[in-house]
């Protein structure tokens, strides 16, 4: 997929590294994942880099501003809407938070920021010039979303009638019921994301989305991690049938998964 390629209404598009040192990211996800990386001038001594991978755009970074004082190093993400003001308004309607009404990014696009009704923060993104992830499922990209939940009963009905995603529960033993969202009428094809309430041993951890990123080999990037400065939370183990993932923290404390099919 190009970048200059639509993603539909209702997909996870873009993901971006709000950071507090820039140069540590590039060093740490260059090596983890073999992502180049584009420095832009964002005006007022600002920049947001482009991480790319064999060319195509994959995330992009940018150091947390005096603005973001108190806020900690975090990967945001964000969906794919064709009206961003009138999808903003929406879901407004169906209980979410508005934290940044619709403004433009120069000629790029055009955003918003949003808390869903259980606390999670999600971004909508009205591509113009740029629309998003060249490429997703590849070993260094995005390959899926997940959004750790304290009441995923009010956060599913939230995305189900904003964005109208399709909602399945399926239980997962000692992890409990996982939510699957999929855009409307696409059934197993349309599969995004997920969702799952949050585990008592993070209580007190509020709502978010999780980036997982494709690995040709969760061990051995596991394991990487921890030699670049990282931090694995949760080792590698196996989801039956499925795949495998493992979640970590690069070196300024940010989140995200590794994962890969079983098949």
């Amino acid at each position: 997929m190009s970048k200059n390629t639509p993603h539909k209404q209702g997909s996870f598009c873009w993901i971006d590294l709000g950071t507090t040192d820039a140069a540590s990211a590039k060093n740490f996800y260059g090596a983890l994942f073999g992502w180049t990386f584009v420095d832009l001038p964002t005006g007022g001594g600002g920049t947001y880099t482009m991480c790319k991978l064999e060319g195509a755009d994959a995330a992009a970074f940018y150091e947390l501003g005096p603005e973001q004082a108190g806020v900690s190093p975090h990967w945001m993400t964000y969906i794919a809407v064709d009206d961003v003001d009138q999808m903003s308004a929406r879901a407004r309607e169906f209980g979410a938070t508005i934290l940044k009404a619709p403004f433009d990014v120069m000629e790029v696009g055009r955003m918003a920021v949003l808390q869903d009704p259980s606390g999670a923060t999600i971004s909508f993104w009205q591509g113009k010039q740029h629309f998003g992830v060249g490429t997703t499922r590849e070993p260094g990209s995005l390959c899926w979303s997940e959004l750790f939940s304290t009441n995923p009963t009010k956060a599913g009905a939230f995305y189900a009638k904003t964005l109208e995603w399709e909602t399945s529960s399926h239980d997962m033993g000692p992890m409990g019921t996982y939510t699957l969202f999929s855009r409307a009428g696409e059934g197993k094809q349309g599969q995004i994301g997920g969702m799952m309430a949050m585990p008592p041993h993070m209580a007190g951890v509020p709502s978010h989305w999780l980036t997982y990123f494709a690995v040709a080999d969760v061990d051995a990037s596991a394991a990487q991690v921890a030699e670049l400065g990282g931090k694995v939370v949760m080792p590698p183990q196996d989801i039956p049938n499925i795949g495998r993932f493992a979640i970590a923290q690069d070196p300024g404390g940010a989140s995200f998964a590794l994962y890969k099919n079983a098949h």
